[in-house]
């Protein structure tokens, strides 16, 4: 269960991302945006995810939402994924695990029947007042772009 709840305000927080520029969601007020918390680059189903996300960039652009992708990998990390997947949105390097922690998407999880700490698959939309308008939890990452993209213009009205 995520710390934040859809109808809250969106923790404000300041990461660097792959190119090593600070970014603070909150400059981001008066637009949409999708901040998607995964667990690892370059792994699977992560990988799936970021390159649905990618696929469907044009979308997200033209309904004006901002994308935000965060994980604890570090901004050298972000940079080689970002290149090999031509990803065209930031990827924001959460390494002392703060924003993760303030989302409440860091935590045990059990994989394979071992149980172990690390980032759930987790999204929210933030609407342009900087508040939560819908968690997606457990993620499915060949669909969420998609699911996404269909829930905005319900969110939006």
């Amino acid at each position: 269960m995520t710390a934040v709840h859809a109808g809250a305000d969106a923790p404000d927080f300041t990461l660097t991302d792959q190119n090593g520029t600070p970014q603070t969601l909150s400059k981001y007020h008066g637009k949409w945006v999708l901040l998607y918390f995964y667990p690892k680059d370059d792994t699977p189903g992560c990988t799936k995810e970021a390159c649905a996300i990618r696929d469907s960039y044009p979308d997200f652009k033209k309904l004006g939402i901002t994308v935000l992708g965060v994980s604890t990998d570090d901004e050298e990390s972000h940079k080689k994924f970002a290149a090999k997947y031509e990803l065209p949105f930031t990827l924001l390097a959460d390494p002392d695990k703060h924003v993760v922690t303030a989302y409440g998407v860091y935590g045990k999880k059990k994989f394979a029947g071992h149980e172990y700490v690390g980032t759930s698959r987790t999204s929210f939309l933030i609407d342009p007042t900087g508040k939560i308008a819908k968690v997606y939890e457990s993620v499915q990452p060949e669909i969420h772009a998609d699911e996404v993209l269909r829930d905005l213009p319900i969110f939006a009205n």
